[in-house]
């Protein structure tokens, strides 16, 4: 044959093997997983309530399994480590929501470090929340594409400013829309190729926000159902939080919708489930106890998984089971070699899924959150205070069992006390003891790299001096106000990993009647002695927009602040030597009543 010949008989192929899609190899299915972000496990219309409607997400039940008593941790960062790496958080060094706490060990490898490694594109499209600075920002964790933001929660819910590997992008519409489109976008370039696309959205989560056609359908609807203390429910923000559901509903939908005209539904896992309990006394099934809890109905969730033709549809998994599952379980599911050789605390779930009679160990799964532990069983939980609940007959913990099992109470309190100890040493490796409780969470921000040249210093991750302080208590979307002074400082504790020279940028606002304070960036060593040259640069622009109250829906919760457009001011460049030490910023002269409202600080390596 001649060679001409031969390359039109392969040209006539490929072109052949296009038209009919992609040509795929069973053992290497794509994998869509949603994480809803504080949705409690009676906020699906699949789990009886009466006032919600969610067919997108229950569709995913009834065409695949659900995982009946499925565990995850009381808030949402320690969720997302165990989703992440199939290992209890505090082995990770995740202990906190902010301020830090939130950052993931290095050393550990990724569901995505595993999926990029069997050849899979790899993208996350939301609320990350698990470090926001090069190598814990997604793009050094495995994802390929990241668009969304790295924080606990975002100040802005619509026309927000979001990023997009690792450069700011202001988006237009409401949050879940316009990350869920960027996931589309994904899935649709890389449709002829395996994929992970995973797509943790910011909803329910506060501020209490949703478009005007969701909360048109809620505002004035009678909740079929109440919370299980009817006194604590404040009923317009369970009203919100289900309107947010049923956009979150809808934008599930698009991307089912999405795979099917693509003709991949069949070559896909997708899960869902979500972080936490509830953010707020609703209808929870009757269980005991809302987000932050270590009681049933604060880390109970819904997770729900299809695979067509290979999980049979409708299928209840009735063992217990949890976030640090899934890695192994979706890994397994996929055909995908785990990276890593880390201890996982995760079983498999394959064969629950895959299988129709198992013989399933009896197991025990852990929780803590601050002080906070409890131990689940398949039938009991012993709670924080060593009462122990039989769990088949009482969700709501209302009667104590213990007395009449002694002996199980007995040896679930020595397991969770051993396993609490197990977890404070791992967790003082990373952080040690006398560190953690400060203001910000003492390991250093590591910067300088230049495959990911900006580093975003939000004031979250600041120390304030003086008189400065935080906008609202909740740090994740707070910014610094109470600068006056030239005594004050804000301080980051850095470690240089190159010596270079970098641009400096203050994302700020201003009234008009206080520009021309001057500020001063130094470097500093731990006798905070300065070390090479300071960069000083003036407030020379006033900038004062109003806040964005007008997004909100309901009134935004006390702890959280409000939020406004900040406007870059470039102080110019500044040479940093490598080593740990501190970034300084204070004024060097206050003309009018105050210096800035800070929101960040950004360095990138030229």
């Amino acid at each position: 044959m001649n060679l001409n010949r031969f390359f039109f008989r392969c040209s006539i192929l490929f072109w052949t093997l296009c038209a009919l899609g992609p040509v795929w190899s069973e053992e290497h299915p794509n994998v869509v997983v949603f994480l809803a972000d504080d949705a409690g496990w009676g906020d699906y219309s699949q789990n009886g309530n009466e006032t919600v409607k969610t067919p997108n997400i229950d569709s995913i039940a009834r065409d695949g399994a659900t995982i009946d008593r499925f565990f995850v941790c009381p808030v949402c960062a320690p969720t997302r480590a165990e989703f992440l790496t199939g290992r209890y958080h505090m082995r990770s060094g995740v202990y906190g929501v902010s301020t830090g706490q939130e950052r993931m060990s290095i050393r550990e490898k990724t569901i995505a470090d595993s999926f990029r490694a069997a050849g899979y594109k790899t993208g996350a499209f939301g609320k990350w929340h698990n470090g926001s600075q090069w190598p814990y920002h997604p793009m050094a964790r495995g994802f390929d594409e990241f668009y969304g933001y790295t924080a606990g929660h975002w100040g802005e819910y619509v026309d927000p400013l979001l990023e997009h590997n690792g450069k700011p992008v202001r988006a237009e519409g409401y949050i879940v829309d316009r990350c869920t489109d960027q996931a589309i976008e994904f899935i649709d370039r890389h449709r002829s190729e395996p994929f992970l696309c995973y797509i943790p959205f910011t909803t329910p989560h506060s501020p209490w926000s949703v478009p005007n056609e969701y909360w048109d359908r809620f505002r004035d609807r009678s909740l079929a159902q109440s919370a299980s203390l009817p006194a604590n429910e404040k009923q317009d923000e369970t009203r919100c939080a289900l309107a947010m559901m049923e956009n979150q509903d809808w934008n599930v939908g698009r991307v089912l919708r999405k795979l099917e005209s693509l003709h991949l539904s069949d070559k896909t896992i997708v899960l869902y489930f979500s972080d936490n309990g509830p953010n707020g006394a609703r209808w929870n099934g009757g269980m005991k106890g809302t987000k932050g809890t270590t009681d049933e109905g604060g880390i109970r969730s819904t997770c729900f998984v299809r695979y067509p033709n290979h999980i049979s549809a409708g299928k209840v998994i009735q063992p217990i089971a949890g976030a640090i599952d899934l890695l192994p379980t979706l890994t397994s599911l996929a055909g995908v070699t785990r990276v890593g050789s880390l201890p996982l605390d995760g079983k498999d779930l394959t064969p629950l899924l895959l299988k129709e009679k198992v013989d399933w160990p009896e197991r025990s799964l852990f929780s803590i959150w601050g002080t906070s532990v409890s131990v689940r069983t398949q039938t009991h939980r012993l709670d924080t205070q060593g009462r122990l609940f039989d769990m088949t007959r009482d969700p709501g913990q209302l009667d104590p069992v213990q007395s009449q099992h002694a002996d199980l109470a007995a040896s679930l309190g020595a397991a969770l006390r051993s396993w609490k100890t197990e977890m404070l040493a791992e967790l003082e490796s990373h952080v040690p003891q006398m560190s953690r409780g400060k203001k910000v969470d003492p390991r250093p921000i590591l910067l300088g790299y230049s495959e990911f040249p900006r580093t975003w210093l939000p004031a979250r991750d600041g120390i304030p001096t003086g008189q400065i302080e935080r906008s609202a208590p909740a740090p994740n979307s707070s910014y610094f106000i109470g600068w006056t002074r030239v005594e004050d400082q804000i301080r980051w504790e850095v470690d240089i990993q190159k010596g270079a020279e970098y641009e400096v940028t203050l994302d700020y606002t201003c009234p008009l009647e206080d520009v021309g304070s001057e500020v001063e960036l130094s470097f500093r060593d731990a006798n905070d002695q300065v070390i090479g040259s300071k960069l000083i640069g003036k407030v020379e622009q006033g900038w004062d927009p109003p806040h964005h109250g007008n997004q909100d829906t309901l009134p935004r919760p006390k702890a959280e602040s409000p939020w406004k457009n900040f406007r870059t001011l470039s102080l110019g460049k500044i040479r940093l030597e490598n080593g740990r030490g501190t970034l300084v910023l204070q004024a060097t002269k206050v003309p009018g009543q105050m210096v800035m409202h800070l929101s960040a600080m950004t360095l990138t390596l030229k």
